[in-house]
């Protein structure tokens, strides 16, 4: 794991390298774990847009056997907080991945993205064309902004009638700050993001450290109202182009529902899928092992055939 002279301030440890990448922007703070392993990498794209990487912690657990690459993207978690809003585009975001691999030297790696994450993604590979990229794992993907807003206004008509007109009638008069509104919102949570309770440390982390500004620019004002520059993101009918080895996953309660992601894995020919029972949008937290077993054999599996 070699660093250029773009990365500044790293800590070195036997198996932890952290410190700051100068990307467009600013400088983004990032972690390497097991980095003298002799796996290829693997390098985590976190959701959002504006949420940190912490409720992606489990995944340290693949550093037995290969690095895996965190990092804050600009605006989130310990990087640079621009005030910029030029800065907030898909464009910058997936510019931001090649320069950390650049960075990192990360010649081959294993991309592994979550909700907001697997957007930039598939936007990464459709728009660079990268080398070396061994495969692709989506969870709880978000590829077609339509297909997002109509299965969230699906689960919302099968809330509790009283949940139901809160959401409603916040959304339509705009008091997205009410406290009626935020309970209303956790019980939609508390089905559709985690169902573990209490949600987990690292998990809260990340929703302490939401940066509200990036997440409402991108996406808009809350999960329903969709207004800002991912309102009219739509890549199903280019997914055919990515060649490389995809692994789907959701939970049977995801926001990215079953249905919607067995219709993405059914657009790009050869890729695979996992649906996690009992789980929702965070289940690599809910059933981590499970999802620990199942993405570590689709590596396993994918570096086999490539041999």
């Amino acid at each position: 794991m070699n660093s250029n002279l773009n990365v500044t301030g790293s800590k070195n440890m036997a198996e932890i390298q952290e410190g700051y990448i100068s990307v467009t922007g600013g400088k983004i703070w990032y972690k390497v774990v097991g980095k003298n392993k002799k796996g290829i990498p693997i390098l985590v794209l976190h959701g959002g847009p504006g949420a940190s990487h912490d409720y992606l912690e489990p995944l340290i657990e693949f550093s037995d056997e290969r690095p895996v690459v965190f990092y804050d993207q600009l605006g989130c978690g310990k990087s640079d907080k621009p005030d910029d809003t030029s800065l907030w585009t898909i464009e910058r975001f997936v510019n931001e991945v090649h320069q950390v691999r650049e960075a990192l030297g990360l010649k081959e790696a294993h991309i592994i993205g979550q909700s907001w994450g697997t957007s930039l993604a598939v936007d990464y590979l459709l728009a660079k064309h990268p080398k070396g990229v061994a495969s692709l794992v989506l969870s709880g993907p978000l590829l077609s902004t339509s297909r997002w807003i109509e299965d969230q206004k699906a689960y919302i008509s099968k809330l509790p009638k009283k949940i139901q007109q809160v959401i409603l009638e916040c959304e339509e008069t705009g008091e997205f700050s009410s406290s009626q509104y935020q309970d209303a919102m956790m019980a939609y949570y508390k089905i559709h993001v985690c169902r573990l309770d209490p949600w987990p440390a690292c998990l809260n982390r990340s929703f302490e450290k939401l940066n509200f500004s990036v997440y409402e620019y991108m996406w808009g004002p809350s999960e329903f109202t969709v207004t800002g520059a991912l309102k009219n993101y739509e890549r199903v009918d280019r997914l055919q182009e990515i060649t490389i080895p995809v692994l789907f996953t959701c939970g049977y309660y995801d926001e990215a529902t079953p249905a919607t992601t067995r219709y993405y894995q059914k657009n790009l020919p050869g890729s695979e899928i996992d649906i996690f029972e009992d789980a929702s949008h965070e289940h690599h937290l809910e059933k981590k092992q499970e999802y620990l077993h199942v993405v570590r054999d689709f590596l396993h599996r994918t570096e086999n055939d490539q041999k």
